[in-house]
């Protein structure tokens, strides 16, 4: 294979069998149950990176169900994990701390593309009779579960248009060969072309247990505050680059080597 060919293919790995096609990305009929509570602010601060601000006093989390029965290129899978309300410079948006699913294609496309911090499970999404019930389990073990009145009353849609408008923040870290970093960025990406079909409120409950290599229970359940069902059909536009941390840290470097030439 000649180097000119190489380049024309490599968009994604393997080279001769990618795990995922270019995009754009589009979901139809993408299903939420978002169970939003409060946890503990000292331990929130502790997995936010900067630049990224969190509010300590509202100390809010996320927990994400995500139902995709219908996904250009990825198929039909199922996600789970937990959303951080943050800012930056000023803009108010979310920082996603951690995710869950059962398909290697969005696992190894999101990763590689935006910086999605992506790990196998199992995680569902059902109506059992009149709740909606979200569980995730890691191995043998269950390590989320969330329920919430099945459609009790109408969800304000400006509020819920107004969510998934806002910018969406990422941790996108790929490692050298000898294992050093060699792309360390703060990423953000939009939802776009967001059709609401539906969206409903319920009482709710969210339960999260320990475990070694899936700690959602680190970022402990205080206060169930409220959640919400969503229905709708969006693209999941590619992203930019907003904090480079090894160009911050090349230029430290470089005022510390220079004030040394000084001293």
């Amino acid at each position: 294979m000649r180097e000119e060919e190489i380049l024309e293919r490599a968009f994604a790995m393997p080279l001769t069998s990618p795990s995922y096609p270019p995009g754009p990305y589009r979901f139809v009929n993408r299903e939420y149950l978002i169970i939003t509570y409060r946890t503990d602010p000292v331990k929130l601060r502790a997995v936010v990176p900067g630049p990224l601000d969190v509010d300590s006093h509202e100390a809010l989390v996320k927990y994400e169900f995500i139902r995709m029965p219908d996904s250009n290129g990825f198929g039909d899978y199922t996600e789970s994990g937990q959303v951080i309300p943050v800012s930056f410079r000023g803009r108010k948006g979310s920082y996603t701390h951690c995710m869950f699913l059962n398909d290697e294609g969005p696992i190894a496309g999101g990763r590689e593309l935006w910086g999605f911090p992506k790990k196998l499970a199992q995680p569902t999404l059902r109506t059992e009779v009149d709740t909606l019930v979200g569980t995730l389990d890691y191995g043998p073990i269950q390590v989320a579960t969330g329920t919430m009145g099945y459609k009790h009353s109408q969800a304000n849609l400006s509020q819920v248009r107004a969510s998934l408008a806002a910018p969406n923040f990422l941790l996108k870290i790929i490692p050298h060969v000898d294992g050093t970093p060699r792309i360390c960025e703060l990423v953000e990406y939009h939802l776009e072309d967001v059709t609401i079909k539906g969206a409903w409120t319920g009482p709710a409950a969210l339960n999260l247990s320990p475990h070694a290599l899936a700690p959602v229970a680190d970022l402990p359940v205080l206060e169930v505050v409220s959640a919400v069902h969503i229905l709708a059909d969006l693209t999941l536009g590619l992203g930019k680059v907003v904090h480079d941390y090894l160009q911050r840290q090349s230029r430290h470097l470089l005022q510390a080597r220079d004030m040394s030439l000084v001293d």
